[in-house]
């Protein structure tokens, strides 16, 4: 989000599709060219209409405003910075489980980290009770599919307000447990299946190695790019293509691990 420079932009969205595909397979590929796509094109086609800076004006609109090259390009890399945003997540989503997180905050900030647990695993179990709810409705003839517009309204009306005190009952559900269980008290231990061991430690150095390269980068306009009121950037020299470099490994630094587990992995099974 930070770095809009047209390399940053490309290494992130290649980086986050591929570690998306990586994760998720062909769910990721579908979501990605059915819904990013279209969104990149649409953006990049509504920012020139209302965005009239730029001074290199290629035409201009029937209503008199400008249509500018530049206007154009910060469209495609607005585009490109938030579909990257949005594929970043997906992958967190996939990877990051409410354990991992209450493992890594809930001595830190129980009652948050709590909340946060809560909310990740919330989306999918929503969406397995609204379909559990909905089949039973159908069952005795509340379908909302089906019937005038009036009944199917009511009918998710009534699904609606079916959802909302399931929510409620199983979020007190939850507190009442944890709180039993003695969640947030000092000196309570948990089980966890994670351990701090050498790899760790070599991924955090190399995340915060490469991070602090960034950094200096960013603060030294290594990656500086600018879009208004005309294009012009930093140019590519050794100490540049470097930050760039280490850029995409900092990217990549979640697919070398999944891959190299894997390679691991295969090794052992073939050994056995």
């Amino acid at each position: 989000m930070i770095f809009m420079h047209p390399v940053s932009l490309v290494i992130s969205l290649s980086l986050a599709f591929a570690y998306s595909i990586y994760l998720n397979g062909k769910k990721a590929i579908k979501f990605n060219f059915v819904y990013m796509l279209p969104f990149l094109i649409l953006t990049a086609l509504i920012n020139p209409a209302f965005n009239h800076e730029g001074v290199t004006i290629l035409t201009y609109l029937h209503n008199g405003n400008p249509l500018t090259l530049e206007s154009i390009t910060y469209g495609l890399a607005a585009a490109t910075m938030f579909i990257s945003v949005i594929c970043w997540f997906s992958c967190y989503n996939a990877v990051m489980t409410s354990d991992k997180f209450i493992y890594l905050f809930g001595k830190i900030i129980p009652a948050l980290s709590l909340i946060f647990s809560m909310v990740l695993r919330f989306v999918p179990r929503f969406k397995a009770q609204i379909t559990i709810v909905s089949n039973a409705q159908k069952c005795i003839g509340r379908d909302i599919s089906t019937g005038s517009l009036i009944h199917r309204i009511k009918h998710g009306i009534r699904i609606l307000s079916i959802m909302v005190t399931w929510m409620l009952e199983n979020a007190i559900e939850t507190a009442d447990s944890m709180k039993s269980r003695g969640y947030g008290l000092q000196g309570r231990t948990a089980f966890s299946i994670f351990t701090w061991d050498s790899r760790d430690k070599t991924a955090l150095i190399a995340l915060v190695v490469s991070g602090g390269y960034i950094l200096i980068g960013a603060v030294t306009k290594a990656m500086y790019f600018r879009y208004f009121p005309s294009m012009r950037g930093v140019g590519l020299s050794i100490y540049s293509i470097s930050v760039f470099t280490t850029y995409a490994f900092l990217c990549a630094i979640p697919l070398i691990i999944n891959i190299s587990e894997d390679i691991k992995w295969k090794s052992l099974q073939s050994d056995n």
